[in-house]
């Protein structure tokens, strides 16, 4: 099975926990890898004006990956979304930050696309929503259907 891992926003502005990155970045290793970041532009997304908060203008992946790339908002680009398109994969690995937010709006973007999105639940933390990430999981499960149990269901 070919698998493709996406990493969304595992960068400084969010606080990840040491071993989320450590886990991921180890994870990324064996399969082809792309990581989105958030950077504030309040031109393009309101994030300041309407929600009192903003991830920082400049931040990087924390996580190295194949490709990286910069959005403005909730979901992956379009440039995110073709690339993972042209990499033709079975299904699309999906961990990182803000599971019931920024990585279920992944979801969406990727299933519409008709790429198979699976969460790795145990690599994605919550918004301060729900910091353990469980209110993102039942989300996912609802909408895609494929949410991992473990370790052994990645099939490396």
């Amino acid at each position: 099975m070919k698998q493709v891992l996406y990493i969304v926003d595992v960068q400084p502005s969010f606080n990840p926990p040491g071993k989320l990155v450590e886990d991921i970045a180890s994870l990324a290793r064996h399969m082809p890898s792309v990581a989105s970041v958030e950077q504030h532009d309040e031109s393009i997304t309101p994030f300041e004006r309407q929600l009192g908060w903003k991830p920082g203008p400049s931040d990087t992946s924390l996580v190295p990956a194949d490709r990286v790339f910069i959005k403005h908002g909730y979901a992956p680009t379009r440039e995110a979304v073709d690339y993972l398109l042209s990499l033709t994969p079975d299904r699309v690995l999906v961990c990182g930050i803000q599971a019931d937010t920024c990585v279920l709006a992944a979801g969406f973007a990727l299933f519409d696309a008709g790429l198979h999105p699976t969460l790795i639940p145990w690599l994605t933390v919550g918004s301060s929503l729900d910091r353990s990430g469980a209110l993102g999981a039942r989300l996912w499960k609802h909408h895609f259907g494929a949410v991992l149990e473990g370790p052994d269901d990645l099939g490396l």
